[in-house]
């Protein structure tokens, strides 16, 4: 809960104050501010690979979540020092810290039930709402001194929040027993990993120390368009590789197909659900009528970003008995058609916020209930497509191949993170009368990807033979 306080009321004053350029922000530009936005988001996921690798082989997942949680708090409280040219060095801290702490912390609840079943459900259920508790209060406290007070303040608060989570982390620690205290192998480190160890930790310092002597100059939107080549690029090299020399057999190379199928839909989903933190960021700052005058109160920009956490508390039991309601009259819908829902889902927020942007093309503002329905439609969307795609992706996976795909779960976040911040830098402040047309274009994308997915339902539900 407080690792998600941290993170969320962080992200929610990430972008407005990399373009503010008056009240002792960073004044860049939407695009260079966008795209950063979208680099650090897509780091976080991709940390979380050698994060989880770090927790098997040498450190546990509980030290892997102490040490995490450390340095994340010490990324947000190099954040809440007022000097641009450390602004980036505190990002690396957070993305550093939340990769190593992310994957473990699940990782740790699972290993409190080893005997699975429906405890270990209810230990998740209550992990789950803990997590988007966290994500509902963040934005809100952070938003709130950020922009009313000063945006060091809000970053502050999110390593205040952090580091009450390391205190009730460590003088909760005897309930956890001996769930998380030992690596996934006792066996040593090969030459070979040792090395690669060694290797990455020393081109990351390397990289670090030239960007900020000034050696290396990092054009984030350039950046962010490579990223996107070597995401793409681990992707196919991997699913081509497992399907090439897995030694799986036909059924198992079509379920491995199916998972193929499911995260470029999943990739396409985050592209646009991760506007949150950007384009409709910017929106509910510039263009959203937030002034409450009846309390003579401004609505803080950063407090709709509360709006999903919100609603998936509100909702997600709603869902679960939906699927259950629906399985035992045979009516549940297959995966590739809920993944279909998600994605018309999403379209239908972005087609909310075409007839928002034409009231501001046209020299209004909008209502906040226009923020308020997107953030409504798109959290339906997400609970169509994330919990029923994690499950997939354990269930689809060969047995010896389970931790590795669900790496590749999050390569997809990953990648949908990058893809959203390169579509939002394509949004830009002084022309508002694009923004309607723009809009349309995100709805138009997911709503053909979900059509696909309907036409292709019957075969990939073959394909599924075995799995329900």
């Amino acid at each position: 809960m407080w690792e998600r306080f941290s993170y969320y009321g962080m992200r929610a004053l990430l972008v407005l104050f990399m373009v503010d350029a008056v009240r002792g922000g960073m004044g860049l530009t939407d695009k260079m501010a966008t795209s950063i936005y979208g680099l650090y988001t897509a780091a976080v996921y991709l940390a979380s690979l050698p994060g989880g690798w770090l927790s098997d082989r040498l450190l546990g997942a509980q030290r892997s979540v102490w040490y995490g949680g450390i340095i994340i708090a010490i990324g947000h409280f190099t954040l809440a020092i007022p000097r641009t040219e450390i602004f980036f060095l505190g990002l690396i801290f957070v993305v550093v810290g939340t990769g190593m702490l992310k994957p473990n912390m699940s990782a740790l609840v699972g290993d409190l039930y080893p005997e699975g079943g429906a405890r270990r459900d209810a230990g998740f259920t209550i992990f789950y709402v803990g997590v988007n508790l966290g994500a509902a209060l963040g934005p809100l406290v952070c938003s709130t001194l950020g922009e009313k007070w000063n945006w060091h303040y809000g970053f502050a608060a999110a390593g205040v929040g952090m580091v009450l989570g390391l205190i009730q982390f460590h003088f909760s620690k005897r309930l956890l027993g001996t769930a998380g205290t030992c690596a996934g192998t006792d066996k040593l480190l090969r030459p070979v990993e040792r090395f690669g160890l060694i290797a990455a930790i020393a081109a990351l310092v390397m990289v670090v120390a030239l960007g900020f002597s000034g050696v290396v100059k990092i054009d984030p939107v350039g950046l962010a368009r490579k990223m996107t080549i070597v995401i793409v690029a681990i992707g196919v090299l991997y699913f081509a590789g497992i399907l090439a020399f897995g030694g799986l057999d036909k059924q198992e190379k079509q379920r491995v197909g199916v998972i193929v199928v499911l995260f470029f839909a999943a990739t396409l989903f985050w592209a646009g659900f991760e506007q949150a933190g950007s384009t409709l960021s910017l929106f509910a700052e510039r263009y959203t009528a937030r002034q409450l005058n009846w309390l003579r109160f401004e609505i803080p920009a950063g407090w709709f970003q509360s709006l999903g956490a919100v609603f998936i508390i509100s909702f997600a039991p709603v869902a679960a008995y939906l699927w259950v309601r629906l399985a035992r009259r045979n009516l549940n819908p297959s995966l590739p058609l809920k993944f279909a829902f998600g994605l018309f889902l999403l379209a239908a927020g972005f087609l909310v916020m075409v007839a928002a942007a034409k009231i501001v093309a046209g020299g209004g503002k909008a209502a906040p209930t226009w923020l308020v329905m997107t953030y409504l439609l798109h959290t339906f969307g997400e609970l169509c497509l994330s919990p029923v795609g994690l499950s997939s992706v354990t269930k689809l996976a060969p047995r010896r191949f389970v931790g590795q795909m669900m790496g590749t779960w999050f390569l997809a976040n990953s990648f949908g993170n990058l893809m959203a911040g390169l579509i939002a830098s394509q949004f830009k402040a002084d022309a508002v009368g694009q923004m309607p047309a723009q809009y349309l274009k995100l709805t138009i994308m997911p709503a053909i990807a979900g059509l696909i997915l309907v036409l292709l339902a019957k075969p990939i539900h073959k394909w599924m033979k075995g799995v329900h």
